[in-house]
């Protein structure tokens, strides 16, 4: 499970440095790994406040995966998701 998790987050982070290049941003490789953490930190963050609000994510290469490609906003999709299933 480890290093499918691990190849996971590296999928993702090539896929969004070559999304990055496509799209002719001048620091690709920055943009993509900034991205990328902050929907990793957004998911931490709702996994630690989990404790006072009752909403938890299970950490699985989907929720890795959504996360770190989608960021904040595919961090909130699966919150809305687990409170709505």
């Amino acid at each position: 499970m480890d290093m499918e998790v691990l190849w996971v987050g590296i999928g993702v982070v090539v896929l969004l440095v070559i999304l990055q290049v496509c799209a002719g941003n001048k620091k690709p490789v920055r943009s993509a790994v900034s991205g990328v953490l902050l929907g990793w930190l957004a998911l931490l963050a709702v996994n630690i406040t989990g404790m006072v609000t009752g909403v938890t994510l299970p950490i699985s290469a989907l929720s890795i995966g959504v996360s770190g490609a989608a960021g904040i906003p595919g961090v909130t999709m699966l919150v809305l998701l687990d409170m709505i299933l």
